[in-house]
């Protein structure tokens, strides 16, 4: 009985232990098996990082491959909260940075003494980006010395300006926000997407528990993939020859606000584009929002006399005048609608040619009221006006142009001498193009290619036709003879004359409104034309926002005109046109 019963438990002890072992075998199958990449993936997120490595941002040059923005080497400084310590030692590093690098010493405290967010760990905080090399590297030696712990020093690189203030408006910046790029204006902002590096995930490293990578394990890096360089149509020695004497303008002028745009008319290649105010990309600390916004694409004015030529040519682009017709201009004084216009001079039967000349209101009103409401503002329409150029900046300002059914008895001798529509520099440049270039609007372009550095592929921007505004081919020689004789004996813009070199131009002077009345102390003073004249290289318009003392176009803004213009020619090697005396 004793035998039967110690044989039974030992039969039950053997099946129970197989039973266990069987249970191990099953559950090790199911770990290691059927559930092993489950788990694996688990532990991989628990005791492994993964680190995205980016590319350098691309860079940013002129038509010549002259740099514009470029990328500078630095060190970015940071920190990991779960290895700095108590709020003792969080302090006592606070204060280190603070005397090192300057930096908000309550932000830096509260960044390394957060250890969680919402449930989370925090591994990573910046106690400064873009740190100089040399300032780094003396800083990193002294966080040696000291003991701190959980102090990291990252290659990096910082975006640079080497031609400081040059062509800022247009570039534009970026900011950084703790490890975040924020592109705020101009180039940097429109084409953000294409300049930005290709962030890839590197395979994973291991780390401990405290966040701290192993340097053993599994640890295989990829580098980030590059941003695309950018080539503007702008040229740089254009360009600097135009804001230097922007600058002489607010020095001699005081006005509140100045810029400038040249275009290629055959190709509509923006060849520079300033303004002042201005800034430094490079030193922002006491930049003002007006001085970084691009007025040329942004603000909208009332153009004056620059809408002069472009009506006329359309009223001989359809027949409906010729450069010898005549019309009486009042002896200065008309009264239409209720409302009286005045010419500056006493003029009587003077034909379309000194119309343009003389910049006679009146004489241009009359050749607007033969053309009907409709045919006028179909004319403004092709020339571009109430509608985005489409280049690539946001926001762009689509000026002002209302529909004829809005239009009041005034409109029609007030819109062709440049009163009561809003224009941007920019349309108006476009508009001219069709003047300069047989009567084809070009679309405006600022960015010529877009260049992977990495696979060397290009993608160059198209020259395109916008609208072909003058069908006439005799109708865009006559208002351009017209033009010329504006710059010469005679004419409003005398001042504006390029010697050596006929120039089709013209004056524009308007008065602000302001509190409901136009001004008559604030004015827009610009001058715009082209030159040489019959083949031109370029069209330019410069525009003064309410000049100090005086305020004619061809007084304030044609000297400019002149100075810009001849230096650019003799820059692009252009042959003179005329003897000079």
């Amino acid at each position: 009985m004793g035998r039967a019963s110690y044989a039974a438990r030992i039969i039950i002890i053997s099946l129970f232990v197989i039973l266990v072992f069987i249970y191990i075998a099953v559950h090790l199958y199911d770990v290691q098996i059927i559930k092993h990449n489950e788990l694996y993936s688990k532990a991989k997120r628990k005791y492994t990082a993964e680190k995205k490595v980016k590319g350098v941002r691309g860079q940013i040059y002129d038509n010549y491959g002259h740099l514009l923005v470029g990328n500078v080497p630095c060190t970015d400084i940071r920190a990991n909260p779960q290895l700095v310590g108590g709020k003792d030692k969080c302090r006592e590093i606070t204060g280190f940075f603070t005397r090192k690098l300057h930096v908000d010493p309550t932000t830096i405290f509260k960044r390394l003494d957060t250890k969680e967010r919402n449930g989370h760990k925090i591994y990573e905080v910046v106690v400064k980006n873009a740190v100089p090399l040399d300032i780094a590297e003396t800083i990193k030696e002294e966080v040696k010395d000291r003991g701190f712990e959980g102090i990291y020093f990252y290659d990096s690189i910082k975006r640079y300006y080497p031609k400081n203030e040059l062509l800022s408006n247009v570039l534009g910046f970026i900011n950084v926000d703790q490890l975040k790029v924020i592109p705020v204006s101009g180039i940097e902002k429109a084409y953000n997407s294409l300049l930005s590096p290709v962030k890839v995930k590197a395979s994973v490293y291991e780390r401990s528990r405290e966040g701290i990578p192993l340097t053993y394990g599994h640890n295989l890096l990829r580098e980030g993939k590059t941003g695309n360089d950018i080539y503007l149509t702008i040229s740089e020695p254009i360009q600097a020859i135009v804001e230097e004497e922007l600058d002489k303008i607010m020095e001699k002028w005081r006005p509140k606000a100045v810029y400038a745009v040249m275009v290629d008319p055959k190709t509509g290649s923006v060849m520079a584009m300033a303004q002042r105010p201005s800034y430094n990309p490079n030193t922002r600390d006491n930049m003002k929002p007006e001085a970084w916004v691009n007025r040329i694409v942004t603000d909208g004015f009332e153009p004056g006399s620059i809408m002069k030529p472009l009506v006329i040519a359309k009223a001989l682009d359809w027949g409906i005048v010729r450069p010898e017709t005549k019309f009486y201009c009042e002896k200065g004084y008309w009264v239409y609608a209720g409302k009286r216009l005045r010419d500056t001079h006493s003029y009587e039967d003077i034909d379309v040619t000194t119309i343009v000349q003389k910049s006679s209101n009146i004489g241009t009103a009359k050749i607007s009221l033969l053309l009907g409401e409709r045919r006028l503002y179909h004319a403004l329409r092709l020339y571009g006006f109430g509608q985005k150029t489409n280049i690539p900046f946001q926001p762009e300002a689509t000026g002002i142009l209302r529909k004829v059914k809005n239009w009041d008895k005034l409109s029609i001798t007030r819109f062709p001498i440049g009163q009561g529509v809003l224009v941007s520099p920019l349309q108006l440049v476009g508009a001219y193009t069709s003047l300069a270039n047989q009567g084809k609007r070009m679309k405006l372009r600022i960015v010529d290619k877009i260049v992977d550095p990495e696979t060397g592929n290009v993608y160059e921007f198209p020259v395109k036709t916008e609208e072909q505004v003058i069908n006439n081919g005799f109708a865009v020689k006559e208002i351009v003879d017209m033009m010329k004789l504006v710059t010469k004996e005679g004419g409003t813009a005398l001042k504006a004359a390029v010697p050596g070199y006929e120039v089709a131009g013209k004056t524009g002077t308007s008065q602000k409104w302001v509190n409901g009345a136009y001004s008559h102390t604030q004015y827009f003073s610009s001058f715009i034309g082209f030159v040489p004249a019959d083949d031109p290289a370029f069209v330019l318009l410069i525009t003064l926002d309410e000049p100090k003392g005086k305020y004619y176009g061809g007084t304030v803004a044609g000297p400019a005109f002149r100075e810009i213009s001849l230096k650019t020619l003799r820059y692009l090697d252009i042959p003179e046109t005329t003897i000079t005396k």
